[in-house]
């Protein structure tokens, strides 16, 4: 593939030296929030996966583990829509209360996990991640943009606009939503690729045709020609038709091998696991430990619990007999 362009760009650019060392340790945190979006159960996400065992997995890793536990966030009884937008204080609390947590274990030298949760949560994670690593790029491993806007957003939810929130290039078209003074553009256009990107709004294609953001498939990671940090945010929706991870909503199976063998991976941000969703418990823990499976996989390891190697196809195997 032929990449022009943003991507040319981050062959160009060195790692930043305050992040060069990566994956000496990890912390994994919980952010178990829901008001980004209208559907419950997604606050129950974290504890779905680390139920499917994330840390006995993690814990085979050649290096330390660390399990910080969930954030609490506070819900304010009052929080009125602005525009149509609700619960932006919120919401905007709850990022910036994570935005805090995920900054210091980064400045601390830990690969952070971040567990959602929903997708409003991206803003705050890589905020927080930006701090530290101000020259870091962002893959959104989605089937939607969430670049919308309050002003193109169809529905209002703020899952939806998490990346408008970090592009300096939007700065002049985003409103002063309450709870967000805080937030300040920090992200270029060219450092934002999208992986499985499918299903876009009107006004997110109008915003993307003029950003000139690109997207590929996961298997174009290592054609990227990534050389900083990097923080990769996974959206995932559990349905009753889906029993397995899946790029939400596009079918396809994730596999965070292409991840790891970049080893530039800093955050990584898995949200909208929501077990309220699943058509039976089995359909739940399946769906959770695939959710295991990324992660460690992104991180280095087999299923097995093992380090990938060239040898190893076990994870490469299994997605790709995954099927809706």
């Amino acid at each position: 593939m032929t990449l022009r362009g943003p991507l040319c760009r981050l062959l160009r650019t060195q790692l930043n030296n305050t992040c060069q060392s990566r994956a000496h340790s990890v912390a994994v945190l919980g952010a178990p929030f829901s008001k980004g979006q209208k559907r419950g159960g997604v606050e129950n996400g974290p504890k779905a996966i680390r139920d499917a065992g994330l840390i006995e997995r993690l814990s085979h890793l050649d290096y330390p583990v660390h399990d910080f536990g969930d954030l609490s966030f506070q819900y304010l009884e009052k929080d009125e829509p602005y525009m149509h937008v609700p619960f932006p204080r919120t919401v905007g609390r709850a990022n910036k209360l994570l935005s805090g947590a995920v900054s210091n274990a980064v400045g601390a030298g830990h690969t952070t996990i971040m567990l959602g949760g929903d997708h409003s949560l991206a803003i705050g994670s890589v905020e927080g991640h930006a701090k530290q690593c101000p020259d870091l790029c962002l893959i959104w491993v989605d089937a939607h943009a969430d670049i919308n806007t309050p002003f193109t957003s169809p529905s209002g939810n703020l899952h939806g606009q998490s990346v408008a929130f970090m592009l300096k290039e939007l700065q002049n078209k985003m409103p002063e939503l309450p709870g967000f003074s805080w937030v300040k553009p920090f992200l270029s256009a060219k450092d934002l690729v999208y992986i499985g990107l499918r299903d876009v709004d009107p006004g997110e294609y109008d915003i993307l045709k003029d950003l000139g953001v690109q997207y590929f498939t996961m298997r174009d990671i290592d054609r990227l020609g990534i050389q900083r940090v990097m923080e990769v945010t996974f959206h995932h929706l559990l349905s009753r038709y889906v029993r397995a991870i899946m790029i939400h909503n596009t079918g396809t199976p994730v596999n965070g091998e292409e991840i790891h063998n970049t080893g530039l991976l800093s955050v990584m941000d898995l949200v909208e696991v929501n077990p309220d969703l699943g058509a039976s418990r089995e359909a739940v823990e399946s769906t959770a430990s695939m959710a295991v499976d990324v992660i460690a996989s992104a991180l280095g390891q087999t299923r097995e619990g093992g380090p990938i190697t060239q040898e190893s196809q076990t994870l490469k195997e299994d997605t790709e007999q995954l099927r809706l």
